[in-house]
């Protein structure tokens, strides 16, 4: 039977490919949100830059200290990409979202399974780059790579997680072909395209994406879901009768886009001291957004429990950008 030899959670956001020097460009961005969710309630810009004046975030947005944030996040990004090459998996499932890059209001799944023989990857086109805001691009390099390329997977194993969850109760979406997307080209959503490329350094591991609706009402499945739906994947890939070494990673979190220290702090206790009921008992409300992607950690979590193996956090950086406390909260963790 197939053996889990790994868990790694990696956050998977734009400034970590983007030189620090252009954080601001994204915070041009978040004035012009409407909704910016904190604490579980959404604001304007200007309400929170009001609301958070007591915290001192101008300390955290001064050159040196983004300098120092965005170098932070480089060492953790590489150590996470040495413990996978160390490693050596033969396949990896890989736990993510998509942020209306190939799913819609006409068809959103809370919980989907990939298990075609490849999935593409490429440059997203031109004239799909040419509607977004100037200077939003720059990131896109750590997602997809220069020319298009096939990405193999591992789909007796996707077949097999399929048919194992739909025994356990779960009624899970799947897909030998990614629908084409708001870029038109069928590309893989940039939770996994970022592994591909930052951790795997575009060697890629033959792979399970695995989805998990975490952004968008009303089918989000809940924190406990969650866990359980990383339980059963444990399962089901212990289950596989393959010889082979599995490696399971989250993509996505941790709090955005706007930053909650506090709420990353009991997460992160939580995952480390394997304490179920406390990350269980999290306030659901707060996990809207980007903060919302904290659900992949969860599954993870899940996936982890009963194997004998504690989180080790590599890092934790919170990589702010605004008066406002937007930005996103960088946090680097494996399971050894």
């Amino acid at each position: 039977m197939a053996e889990i030899v790994l868990g790694i959670g990696t956050s998977h956001g734009p400034l970590l490919n983007t030189p620090w020097q252009e954080w601001g460009q994204r915070a041009e961005a978040d004035r012009r949100n409407p909704e910016l969710y904190f604490r579980g309630r959404p604001y304007n810009f200007s309400t929170l830059v009001e609301l958070r004046a007591g915290e001192n975030i101008a300390a955290m947005i001064t050159p040196e200290r983004m300098a120092a944030h965005h170098a932070a996040c480089q060492r953790a990004i590489d150590a996470l990409a040495n413990t996978l090459a160390e490693v050596a998996p033969d396949a990896a499932v890989i736990i993510g979202d998509d942020q209306e890059e190939v799913f819609y209001d006409d068809n959103m799944p809370a919980l989907s399974v990939y298990w075609g023989e490849t999935l593409e990857n490429g440059p997203l086109p031109e004239a799909f780059l040419a509607t977004r805001p100037p200077g939003l691009n720059i990131a896109d390099w750590g997602y997809y790579p220069p020319e298009p390329v096939q990405v193999p997977c591992e789909p007796k194993l996707g077949l097999h997680i399929i048919e194992s969850l739909i025994g356990e109760g779960f009624d899970v979406s799947h897909t030998r072909r990614l629908p084409p997307g708001r870029a038109g080209n069928h590309p893989v959503p940039h939770a996994y395209g970022f592994i591909y490329r930052r951790l795997m350094h575009d060697q890629v591991v033959p792979n399970v994406p695995v989805f998990i609706n975490t952004f968008y009402p009303p089918n989000q499945p809940t924190l406990p879901r969650c866990y359980a739906f990383g339980e059963a994947l444990r399962r089901a890939i212990e289950s596989w009768p393959s010889d082979k070494r599995v490696a399971v990673i989250a993509s996505g979190g941790l709090s955005h886009f706007v930053i909650e220290e506090d709420l990353d702090a009991q997460v992160l206790a939580a995952l480390k001291e394997d304490d179920r009921e406390r990350l269980l008992g999290l306030p659901v409300d707060h996990f809207e957004s980007g903060t919302s992607e904290i659900r992949n950690w969860i599954a993870l979590a899940g996936a982890m429990a009963g194997l004998g193996r504690r989180m080790k956090l590599i890092d934790y950086v919170p990589c702010y950008r605004s008066l406002a406390g937007t930005g996103n909260a960088m946090g680097f963790a494996e399971w050894r």
